[in-house]
């Protein structure tokens, strides 16, 4: 079952300002759980952004060693 209902911006803050103490901390947690969860995101993406990337060079070398490695395993003993 579900219930909706429009409330207006005033009609809410009434609301919100009849709340015990201990409901509005809750209230109050999970704004700033949501605040949190979009601002790490965005620290997340930045630092990828500014994270180091591999040259040319550096991927062949990466390249070439995974080769010799997979060669290595694959050799009979």
């Amino acid at each position: 079952m579900e219930v909706q209902v429009k409330i207006g911006f005033n009609q809410l803050v009434k609301i919100v300002k009849t709340l015990p103490k201990n409901q509005l901390n809750k209230l109050l947690n999970e704004i700033e759980k949501g605040k949190m969860t979009e601002k790490s995101d965005s620290i997340l993406e930045e630092l990828l952004l500014k994270g180091p990337v591999a040259t040319k060079k550096q991927l062949e070398t990466i390249t070439e060693n995974r080769n010799s490695i997979n060669l290595w395993r694959k050799s009979p003993i």
